[in-house]
């Protein structure tokens, strides 16, 4: 068996793996990528984040077509052609890893497509698609193995039928009826994507509510519109059984009021989460810690119970973000190099890609009200803001979760059109110890939707231009 070796081995290509495997050759270490895909890019660029927002984006256009009727524009309607639809999507993806591709040649990062199992705590046995083996022994690892889509539990059906957050992404054809088991982000993305396209989506969610754990101020912006596209949406209602028949998947669904007849979709869309990728890599022939949840045990450094191994990204828990895997790598990473760093995060941003979307960081008020934290709230709704209503979009909410003795900034709020792109700023905020009064004070131009963050800040003094709201008393806040 051939054998190789490298300084650092990172084994997992996607955002978390290569930010990593760039940065380390950066700073000049001798590093090996290894992936099972031909390029960089992993789950989140071949089959997760960039083609879902390819979809999403068309989505948007088309609900954005309909609307167009209230301000006077009508368009005919549209004609989808899903080969073509299809290949604009794999076309944006094969663009983006082809580049990943000849950033990592550049870097001179060494690309190992294939699988990678650990021997023990300084090799790895890679094994590529004709079933070859090769050694590769490192002086540090790190894990970037990313997570797999969820099952079902209690159900055993193997169906074409049955799609899950990849498959549906491959828009094979635009079923007559879709339902989604799973009112998360995935599902709702998904979900309104094919809702756009032509389908008749149900939704079914084993809690109260779309969205667990976000704040409903913000989940309600998406709920009202949601409701109108979808053709059902079952709350508090579970899955007892899925059986394949011959126009479709037949569902049995148990709600509030019992055991429903069963009804038969041509489709079923399981979105209820994903799972850590930690076990079938051999860490057992390590000292590496998986917890009784699957994900692996690291310290603040990323580093796990195996002093020269990292892990980083959804392998080492929630949440499973493109953007904390990246962070997460480049902290690795430094700790590799001897620097004094820990992955110790403020705000991490949460974005729901829907229309319209929502966004938040920091501290959550479904968070505060958990933990018994006295905040107090400032909101300013789209309503009142000049560009929303240029846009048709008053549709949106911005609020701010502020500390009431030092008026520090702990938590930001977005419902609306855009408000992926504008919670960065409220990240800045809290990562810097901003105040109200340092939002307040900072000047936005106007029109713009970025003009609500100001105004929010606004409102908690009582002195919005455009919200009334009693002002508060004067005093000197204690957060300087």
């Amino acid at each position: 068996m051939a054998t190789r070796s490298t300084q650092l081995v990172v084994i997992g290509g996607g955002p978390g793996g290569y930010a990593a495997a760039f940065l380390a050759a950066d700073m000049g270490m001798e590093v090996t990528l290894v992936d099972l895909a031909p390029n960089p890019g992993g789950v989140c660029l071949y089959r997760g984040c960039i083609p879902s927002k390819a979809l999403l984006h068309v989505s948007k256009l088309l609900t954005e077509a309909r609307h167009a009727e209230q301000w006077g524009i009508t368009f005919g309607e549209p004609k989808i052609d899903l080969d073509r639809l299809r290949g604009w999507k794999d076309e944006v993806v094969k663009g983006l890893t082809d580049g990943l591709g000849q950033l990592s040649k550049r870097r001179k990062v060494t690309f190992m497509q294939g699988r990678a199992s650990f021997q023990d705590a300084t090799a790895l046995v890679i094994q590529n698609s004709d079933r070859e083996e090769e050694i590769l022994q490192f002086t540090h690892a790190i894990v970037a193995t990313g997570s797999r889509p969820a099952t079902l539990p209690g159900t055993f059906l193997d169906s074409p039928r049955i799609l899950n957050s990849t498959t549906a992404l491959e828009l094979q054809d635009i079923p007559p009826r879709l339902l989604v088991i799973g009112g998360g982000y995935i599902g709702l993305e998904l979900g309104s994507v094919y809702a756009s396209l032509g389908s008749r989506v149900s939704v079914v969610e084993m809690t109260d509510g779309l969205l667990p754990g976000a704040d409903r101020d913000l989940v309600r912006y998406v709920a009202k519109p949601l409701e109108q596209q979808f053709e059902a949406m079952m709350l508090k209602t579970k899955v007892t059984e899925l059986a394949e028949v011959s126009d479709g998947i037949q569902v049995t669904l148990e709600g509030p009021e019992g055991t429903a007849a069963p009804q038969v979709y041509d489709k079923v869309l399981v979105s209820i989460g994903r799972r850590p990728n930690a076990s079938g890599i051999g860490l057992q022939n390590t000292n590496v810690v998986i917890n009784e949840r699957g994900f692996i045990e690291v310290n603040d450094q990323l580093r796990t119970a195996e002093a020269n191994i990292y892990a980083i990204g959804d392998v080492v828990g929630e949440p499973m973000l493109a953007h904390k895997a990246s962070h997460e790598g480049r902290c690795a990473v430094e700790a590799i190099a001897g620097h004094r760093v820990a992955f110790e995060p403020q705000a991490i941003p949460a974005v729901v890609f829907t229309d319209p979307e929502i966004a938040w960081c920091g501290l959550t008020e479904t968070q505060a009200r958990s933990e018994n934290r006295t905040v107090e709230i400032a909101r300013f709704p789209w309503a009142a803001s000049g560009r929303a209503t240029t846009m048709g979009r008053g549709d949106g909410l911005t609020k701010l979760l502020i500390d009431p003795q030092t008026e520090r900034i702990l938590g930001v709020g977005l419902a609306g059109s855009g408000a992926g792109e504008l919670i960065a700023e409220g990240v800045l905020a809290i990562e810097m110890g901003a105040l109200a009064s340092d939002l307040k004070l900072s000047i936005h131009p106007h029109p713009t939707l970025s003009e609500t963050l100001m105004e929010a800040a606004e409102v908690f003094f009582g002195q919005s231009t455009h919200v009334y709201r009693p002002p508060r008393q004067p005093r000197t806040p204690t957060g300087r």
